[in-house]
C-alpha cells in the first residue's frame, strides 16, 4: 500500500540519483552453483556459468533504516 504517493516501497535516499551518474551492477548469488553473478539493470537474469535463472540478491553492507508508523 502506497500512502503519500512517492515512497514506492523504497527506503529513503534509494531513489534515482543524478541523471549523469553511472548505475552500478547488482551482485546476486546463483541458486544452483552458488557463484556470484553481477547484473546490469537491462541484463538477462541468468547465471553465466550454469545458465540457471534462480538468483538470490546479496545483502548490502550499507545499513538501511526504515521509519515505521
Amino acid at each position: 500500500m502506497n500512502v503519500g504517493g512517492s515512497g514506492m516501497g523504497r527506503p529513503q535516499g534509494a531513489g534515482l540519483d543524478d541523471a549523469g551518474s553511472q548505475v552500478e551492477p547488482v551482485t546476486y548469488i546463483c541458486g544452483e552453483c552458488g557463484c556470484d553473478v553481477m547484473l546490469q539493470p537491462n541484463a538477462a537474469v541468468r547465471c553465466r556459468s550454469c545458465g540457471s535463472r534462480i538468483l538470490y540478491k546479496k545483502r548490502s553492507r550499507k545499513m538501511m533504516q526504515y521509519e515505521a508508523r
